[in-house]
């Protein structure tokens, strides 16, 4: 019997109809569609509209070394965001990124779309109105530059199909194929959300939340809960040790959901 209902992250390149698929599964579903809202809220901690991420993608990494530890900034309130949005579970998120973020959770189906260049190509030629060899060119950056992009901010290369539980080439079916593919494979009882995978993705994002509320205090934080407890690890001088404790806690303390906090402070090492 099932507990709940699932999520489903969908990784997808430019033209490669992933956003109808994501669409169209919602729709079958009855689930809540999310991409670039997402973005968006980790955005506006930096208080530039859009950091111009949506509309080029490609200047995201340069846009956040303007800011000191802007890459670890934007990855815990991007986490942040992410994992609070899909935690009450039944949704579909189509966009950056969501896949490394939830790995660790059992009834999160991963998906990755992929479609042949020529014909990518050729949709965006009919869209855009340009030729082909500019649409080729336009799309061979476009995926250099978002695999470049979950290299640099996430470590991980979007196209590593271990990321993914199904990996559908959308040219060898059409949108509703691929729909009917995801929508059969949520029916497996490992993608149905139990009490333990629940419990998995609430330690998680309160991880998630205390890390992005404490990011810009301590940029280089390490964060893990269970159960409502909260664990703490950072690198500073021991000297500092209990005045950093008290500080982390005075801010971790206010975030909901947290019971207890735990701080360790690893020493630095300094060689002669």
């Amino acid at each position: 019997m099932r507990y709940g209902m699932s999520i489903v992250t969908i990784s997808r390149g430019s033209y490669s109809r992933g956003k109808e698929v994501a669409e169209k599964l919602c729709r079958a579903l009855k689930y809540k569609c999310l991409s670039r809202e997402v973005v968006l809220e980790a955005s506006e901690h930096f208080n530039i509209p859009e950091l111009r991420l949506v509309r080029a993608i490609h200047d995201a990494p340069s846009v956040l070394d303007r800011f000191t530890y802007g890459k670890e900034k934007y990855v815990a309130f991007f986490r942040a965001a992410l994992l609070k949005r899909v935690q009450k579970d039944n949704v579909v998120y189509h966009g950056l990124a969501g896949h490394f973020f939830l790995q660790r959770v059992p009834h999160v189906l991963k998906v990755r779309i992929i479609a042949n260049l020529e014909a990518r190509v050729k949709e965006e030629t009919e869209r855009e109105g340009i030729s082909e060899e500019e649409a080729r060119r336009i799309l061979v950056k476009d995926d250099a530059e978002r695999r470049k992009w979950g290299i640099h901010l996430y470590g991980a290369d979007t196209w590593d199909p271990m990321l993914y539980d199904l990996v559908l080439h959308i040219d060898n079916m059409d949108v509703d194929g691929a729909v009917a593919v995801i929508h059969s494979t949520l029916q497996q009882p490992c993608f149905a959300t139990t009490p333990a995978s629940q419990n998995r993705l609430d330690d998680l994002t309160l991880s998630a939340q205390v890390a992005a509320a404490l990011v810009n205090e301590f940029p280089k934080v390490n964060t893990s809960a269970r159960n409502g407890e909260v664990f703490v690890n950072l690198r500073a001088s021991l000297v500092e040790e209990q005045t950093l404790t008290e500080k982390v806690k005075s801010i971790a303390e206010k975030v909901e959901g947290v019971k207890m906090i735990h701080v360790n402070v690893v020493p630095f090492i300094i060689e002669d």
